[in-house]
């Protein structure tokens, strides 16, 4: 029984490489092959699907969660990793995310980041419009190791001009177009995404939304719509007042000037949109975080359903360090417990897609997608996109990645 060490992981992604796995977990292009018995011992396991944060051992068979439980030594079979010190979570899923693609100016490699982000499933949003959407799946998404779902932009252009604003000129939306794209692939399109910016709609204002909302209504499906906020165009209020229940607000927190939070008060829109079920994602990005926004809004009781990156090639460098283990920790010195950040990348953003059964959960049946993370107790200092800084006492830092029970990291 050979037992891999945290040292090893690495050593044990490269294990098999030329292999390709058929699973109907993973893309096509895996290169890794995944052993028939996984077990994941000693680590401190926090499944808030479950309700589960303990000590447990978790056993995989096949790509999928056999069991989550104290593992006699003679009973561990195949391969062993030893998790003791670490947390032991459902693979981390980034609801606002941006893909690269070879003649995109925005995504990232997503794979080649795993290491870094801890992520086994993201959410391209908004990278390509309904024109570009076939090559963009064929080529990038059915290629990757990482999960990849996708928001199809509203602007035909999508964000392959980046930063050349899309939403200038109306006649590059196709309402017809964009519905008729979500619900052909309905199993990956999770709706349409649009920005609300005074500088990237002009004078359009708030009619990119609405023929959004239109477009989603249109696909059928439960299709979503998702709303970048950031110096948004008119009465905030009235942006609010638009979004449908299961519509998702991103960049909830943002400081760009038209803020849910306005002289210091939440705006009551904000409190009513949440209220009737509009789903608060914060998107940090590169310039998409205000710590004075978001601790406003938190002690007005208005707190995030799920936190995402907003990781792309203008934001990864940026002083807020926007992947996603970095951006949870700044909630925990916020004051979230461990187990509501784990919730906000795993569990909730698992109900947001609603596709993949089992999906932000270590339940048995699962798929096995695990992520690794220490927690390092140590001060730090945490900076947002507007360069204000906090003070806090421990961070996250992912220590190994599982996709479909294939150790990537």
């Amino acid at each position: 029984m050979k037992r891999f060490s945290r040292r090893q992981f690495i050593e044990w992604s490269a294990w098999g490489t030329g292999a390709v796995l058929a699973s109907p977990w993973l893309g096509a292009q895996s290169n890794v092959l995944a052993p028939p018995e996984l077990t994941i011992r000693g680590g401190t396991v926090i499944d808030p699907a479950s309700g589960l944060h303990g000590r447990r051992d978790v056993m995989v068979r096949d790509g999928r969660i056999q069991q989550v439980g104290l593992a006699e030594a003679g009973s561990m079979g195949g391969h062993v990793i030893d998790a003791t010190g670490l947390l032991v979570v459902p693979g981390l899923v980034d609801l606002h995310a941006h893909v690269g693609a070879p003649e995109a100016t925005l995504g990232l490699p997503v794979d080649t980041l795993t290491a870094e982000t801890g992520v086994t499933t993201c959410v391209s949003a908004g990278d390509v419009g309904a024109p570009d959407w076939a090559a963009f799946q064929r080529d990038v998404v059915d290629q990757l190791n990482t999960r990849v779902l996708a928001f199809l932009h509203i602007s035909n252009r999508g964000l392959l001009g980046f930063p050349e604003p899309e939403m200038l000129d109306l006649a590059d939306i196709a309402v017809d177009r964009a519905a008729e794209t979500v619900a052909a692939h309905a199993d990956v399109l999770l709706g349409i995404k649009v920005r609300e910016g005074s500088a990237i709609v002009g004078e359009n204002g708030l009619e990119p939304l609405r023929r959004a909302i239109a477009a989603a209504e249109r696909a059928g499906g439960g299709a979503r719509v998702m709303c970048h906020i950031g110096d948004a165009p008119g009465a905030l209020s009235d942006l609010l007042d638009l979004l449908r229940p299961g519509d998702i607000l991103t960049h909830c927190f943002s400081g760009l000037g038209n803020n849910i939070v306005q002289a210091g008060k939440l705006l009551p829109a904000a409190r009513e949109a949440q209220t009737r079920g509009v789903i608060f994602d914060v998107g940090h990005g590169g310039g998409s975080f205000d710590f004075a926004v978001a601790e406003a809004a938190l002690d007005q009781g208005l707190r995030p359903h799920t936190i995402s990156s907003d990781l792309h090639r203008a934001s990864i460098d940026t002083p807020g360090n926007p992947r996603l283990p970095w951006v949870m920790s700044k909630f925990l010195a916020l004051g979230f417990s461990l187990d509501e950040v784990v919730a906000m990348v795993t569990t909730r953003p698992a109900g947001v897609i609603d596709r993949i059964q089992g999906l932000g959960t270590l339940a048995p049946g699962a798929p096995a997608d695990v992520t690794l993370l220490e927690l390092v107790e140590e001060p730090t200092v945490f900076v947002d996109t507007t360069t204000k800084r906090r003070a806090g006492d421990r961070y996250l830092r992912p220590a190994g990645v599982i996709r479909a029970g294939r150790v990537m990291v």
